[in-house]
């Protein structure tokens, strides 16, 4: 066979044989199928009549060789079949039914397991699982041998649901401790991106966030620290009773009503704030307003910049802890509505100009934009989730300034 592998390379045979591997491969080595050549050239012509012993005219543009012919003819001229042959010529064929079958069982294996998670109890375990299915997710984990990711990302998520979000956990110290690699959960990485996707379900949100920022506060808001300088928080008039040097920081920011970030490092080193009372609103728009209308005499005010981070929970976890009165809002969407609640389930926060008539008054002062992603319900005044579905419109806090403004004033 050696001997005739160049003449099985030249012109005539190298099309026909490479359709024919292909052919054999999708069947599993079956000759009971036939190939074809669309606009053959005069030497291919002359070959498969040679092969079939029936002529086939110069015009032909279409010429169908059956690979039981082929392997005959091989035989015949070469001795050798036309496995052995494409063998011979470009290494062994796959089995790709055989293949299917394999990839279909190691699939089926990867997810019954993560099926058997103390998980699959909650919603948004089990459309993260059904997801990854239906997009061929898992199937892609398995082409490339890379199953145990979701295996180490279901270990992750179960990690992340037993652990108190007040106390989270770094990144490197997680992916360290659930796969032995620190590095495990880069931003972008195949297996940070099965996390936050099962977090972003968890966290009722359309899609995980393309920006760094944004994943940062869903990591953080499930108990996970990217960054503790990166995770910060914004203040106006926090002032603290402690005499140490980030204490010193904020008592000097808010004897000059000058706004004022506090990183989750720094947060761990500061003094409980002073404040009985402290405001919590969602946009800096507010914060802004206030520290130039009201200065150094206004309330303490804290703003999340939308989904509290984890320095924000710190700071006022310890204001909560000496008994300070929390009083929150955010915008009026059902992000906001979210925040609000889980507020009030961690801190025990006060909801502040979140009812029903602060919406109406909010929507009656101008500018509103269309309610998107899941709704939710506001248990401290239910009339408030109802109008809001019924009017189908958001409104941003900004709306409400001059009002929030007297609060913080008072």
């Amino acid at each position: 066979m050696t001997g005739n592998l160049e003449e099985l390379r030249g012109e005539g045979w190298s099309r026909l044989l490479a359709k024919a591997r292909k052919t054999l491969e999708r069947s599993g080595g079956a000759l009971d199928r036939s190939i074809g050549l669309n606009a053959p050239t005069d030497g291919e012509r002359r070959l498969v009549i040679g092969i079939t012993g029936q002529y086939r005219p110069e015009t032909a543009q279409r010429l169908t060789v059956a690979l039981a012919d082929l392997d005959a003819a091989l035989r015949r001229r070469h001795a050798s079949g036309l496995r052995d042959t494409l063998e011979a010529l470009g290494g062994p064929l796959r089995d790709r039914p055989a293949e299917r079958d394999r990839e279909g069982r190691r699939r089926e294996t990867a997810v019954a397991a993560a099926a058997g998670s103390v998980l699959a109890a909650e919603s948004w375990y089990r459309a993260w699982l059904s997801a990854l299915r239906s997009d061929g997710s898992i199937t892609r984990l398995v082409r490339r041998d890379d199953e145990f990711q979701l295996d180490q990302a279901v270990r992750i998520l179960e990690f992340l649901q037993a652990r108190d979000p007040g106390n989270p956990v770094p990144l490197p110290v997680l992916a360290e401790r659930i796969t032995g690699d620190t590095k495990a959960l880069l931003a972008g990485g195949p297996l940070a991106t099965l996390v936050l996707r099962a977090l972003a379900m968890r966290s009722e949100l359309d899609c995980v966030p393309r920006d760094r920022a944004g994943q940062r506060a869903l990591w953080e808001a499930s108990g996970a620290i990217a960054d503790d300088l990166a995770s910060q928080v914004l203040v106006l008039n926090l002032r603290c009773a402690g005499d140490d040097m980030v204490s010193g920081w904020l008592n000097d920011a808010a004897g000059s009503g000058v706004p004022f970030r506090v990183t989750l490092q720094q947060a761990a080193l500061v003094s409980a704030p002073a404040a009985d009372d402290i405001y919590v609103c969602e946009n800096p728009a507010v914060l802004r307003v206030a520290a130039a209308e009201l200065g150094a005499g206004g309330a303490a005010l804290v703003c999340t910049e939308g989904v509290p981070s984890a320095a924000c929970h710190a700071v006022l976890g310890k204001a909560t802890a000496r008994g300070a009165r929390l009083h929150w809002r955010a915008d009026f969407d059902w992000a906001g509505l979210r925040i609000v609640g889980a507020a009030m389930t961690r801190h025990a926060a006060r909801p502040w100009r979140m009812t029903a008539r602060d919406y109406r008054d909010a929507l009656g002062a101008g500018e509103s934009t269309p309610l998107t992603g899941p709704e939710t319900g506001s248990p401290w005044d239910p009339r408030l989730a109802t109008l809001m579905a019924q009017h189908g419109r958001a409104v941003m806090e900004e709306r409400l300034i001059a009002t929030l403004i007297t609060d913080l004033k008072a």
